[in-house]
């Protein structure tokens, strides 16, 4: 029996090639934030606390 395609299937090429480059611009311009700081927030959330998400300093803070 053949399953039906899924939305999940389908990929937007142009789509997904704006996110990609919005993304490498984000890079290139400092936009990140670093593994370490994330690695971090995983774990004391691992650990049972609620910490806000990590955020890149160059970025306005979330509310």
């Amino acid at each position: 029996m053949e399953q039906a395609e899924s939305i999940f299937d389908q990929v937007d090429e142009t789509r997904k090639a704006r996110a990609i480059a919005e993304a490498r611009a984000d890079v290139a311009a400092g936009r990140i934030v670093p593994h370490e700081v994330v690695a971090e927030w995983l774990q004391r959330m691992a650990n049972g606390e609620r910490p806000p998400p990590p955020y890149s300093h160059t970025l306005k803070k979330p509310e």
